[in-house]
């Protein structure tokens, strides 16, 4: 039984392709507002699989609507007051802390991609959401009164579908007319998640893991090392974000052994080195995924709608990805609820219009960290160490996009048909923006 009560039955059926969080958040928002679920899910089982993940305040309002959400993750996130940043070389440069904007714009949700999307998708089973694991799509239909999938030879039949399998989508097709193949961002990650044990013992790293969670990162040209405990400091995860110009194959995720990461890190911190000892061989490789802005995230029809990485990857250094997606599937549900199962086609419409322009806004701000970070003149950061910061914009961060859905649809709505004129704005809430004008 769902531990709230969910509003009438609008009768809209919602068809989700995907498991990850763009489209377990929507199908958890959508079953709030009424509307009947369908995820589809290539994978037979989902496993505790991963390494960090970070939900900023924007995506962490999302959690706190869903009851008993906040209390099974609160455990588990990581709990330091700041991220100190260092040289390359292992000079302090400034600890920026996160205390004003946790009082200002609300919780952050960062832990373990594995653990909590695995307490994300026992809610949505729990609330009653159709999830059916093991069918692999393998297309996508629409016509101008129905969309659909067909996954493991069997057609599945909604009033609107949303892709949300990732940067490899197959949704894409459909919705630009044409195979949109991912290539390489010219940057990859080596990731890693293990028990901190091995730090602790060590008098050189032990306050990376004692008495409470730390969060530090260390900076150099073209390469960037962020190590962050978590849970009481009992686990241990690092990044590093490195030049990796190989193509995006097939197995763009694969395993890489640690001697490679030495490689990329030769000659950094002492501290950075031990870390290294300290870390079990292999690590995850993955590679950077680049796609330029599409165009469009409607199909023709307004039936098929992209949603997170299928829609929008975003680089690491936003540290937005997996809130944008979440936006996405709260946006949607309203926009459905809004529009109704006579206007699902200005739904989707209106979705795209509510989204664009503020998920273009916060990819450049990722573009803007990396290149602040990776291409820093050393000697001149030392001076000026504020000039290195994480840039953590109010507009970005204090935002509710169930709110802002809302209150904007009906304004979005009337501007459908000047599409070109609200993108040509270039500001993150052209509707918002327009509707006050």
């Amino acid at each position: 039984m769902a531990p709230y009560e969910r509003p009438q039955a609008t009768g809209i059926r919602v068809i989700i392709v995907g498991a990850g969080f763009a489209g377990l958040t929507a199908a958890i928002e959508c079953h709030r507002k009424g509307h009947s679920v369908l995820l589809l899910e290539s994978f037979p089982e989902l496993k505790i699989l991963g390494d960090i993940i970070s939900f900023a305040p924007n995506s962490g309002r999302i959690f706190q609507r869903w009851p008993g959400v906040d209390a099974q993750l609160d455990p588990i996130i990581h709990k330091s007051d700041g991220l100190l940043m260092k040289t390359w070389r292992g000079d302090t440069l400034l600890k920026q802390t996160w205390s004003d904007e946790q009082r200002s714009y609300g919780k952050a949700y960062n832990g373990h991609r594995g653990e909590i999307h695995e307490i994300v998708y026992r809610h949505a089973l729990d609330i009653g959401v159709d999830i059916r694991l093991g069918h692999k799509v393998e297309d996508y239909f629409e016509t101008d009164s129905e969309a659909g999938v067909i996954a493991n030879g069997e057609k599945f039949v909604g009033d609107v579908v949303m892709a949300a399998d990732g940067v490899r989508s197959k949704g894409r097709t459909i919705v630009l007319g044409y195979e949109d193949k991912p290539k390489s961002s010219g940057y990859a990650i080596y990731r890693t998640w293990f028990d901190s044990a091995k730090l602790a013992e060590d008098p050189d790293t032990a306050w990376l893991v004692d008495n409470g969670d730390k969060h530090c990162a260390w900076l150099g040209t073209d390469i960037h090392f962020i190590a962050a405990s978590v849970k009481g400091g009992k686990d241990f995860s690092w990044v590093c974000t490195h030049k990796d110009e190989a193509d995006v194959k097939e197995s763009w995720q694969a395993h890489a052994p640690l001697a490679d990461a030495r490689k990329v890190l030769e000659g950094w911190d002492p501290i950075v080195q031990k870390i290294l000892d300290a870390t079990p061989d292999p690590l995850i490789d993955w590679k950077l995924v680049y796609r330029d802005p599409l165009p469009t995230w409607v199909s023709p029809k307004r039936r098929i709608a992209l949603i997170g990485d299928a829609a929008h990857p975003f680089l690491p250094t936003s540290i937005q990805g997996a809130s944008q997606a979440m936006e996405d599937g709260a946006t949607m549900a309203v926009c459905l609820s809004k529009g109704g199962k006579s206007n699902v086609q200005q739904a989707v419409a209106a979705f795209e219009g509510l989204r664009y322009e503020r998920v273009r806004a916060a990819q450049k701000t990722g573009e803007k960290t990396r290149d602040t970070w990776h291409k820093a003149n050393w000697e001149e950061a030392k001076k000026n160490p504020e000039s290195m910061k994480l840039k953590r914009e109010e507009w970005l961060l204090n935002f509710d996009a169930e709110e802002y859905a809302e209150k904007n649809y009906a304004a979005t709505v009337a501007l459908l048909n000047d599409t070109v004129a609200v993108r040509e704005l270039n500001i993150p809430f052209p509707s918002e923006v327009l509707a006050s004008a």
